[in-house]
């Protein structure tokens, strides 16, 4: 019943942007706080963003100042802007909700994003 689905990857070259969107069903979305994790081979599952339900963000030192996360509340989407793309930043991207006051966790199926130089 719940369902969050992205958009928007595929094979890019270094150096150029894209934007993920994640569109989200079954949850009051606005209850939810958002983010964005990707998984490259060999490597864990690491957060690049989140977006809370008072539309605060987060970002690492990894990605901080390349992407962005927004999220459009009417929509029920929650989006990731990235710019000047790295070789390092090829991964599934996977889109995530929390509820944190009921404890719920809902996640994508992710989407890949692959970055040639």
């Amino acid at each position: 019943q719940v369902q969050l689905v992205e958009s928007g990857g595929g094979l890019v070259l270094a150096g150029g942007s894209l934007r993920l969107s994640c569109s989200a069903s079954g949850i009051v979305f606005s209850n939810f706080d958002m983010g964005w994790y990707r998984q490259a081979p060999g490597n864990q599952r690491e957060l690049v963003a989140t977006i809370s339900s008072f539309h605060r963000t987060y970002y690492p030192n990894s990605v901080l100042g390349r992407f962005t996360i927004s999220r459009d509340n009417a929509k029920k989407t929650v989006s990731l802007d990235i710019n000047s793309l790295k070789p390092e930043d090829t991964a599934v991207y996977y889109c995530n909700a929390v509820d944190r006051r009921g404890q719920e966790d809902y996640w994508g199926e992710g989407i890949l994003v692959t970055v040639s130089s």
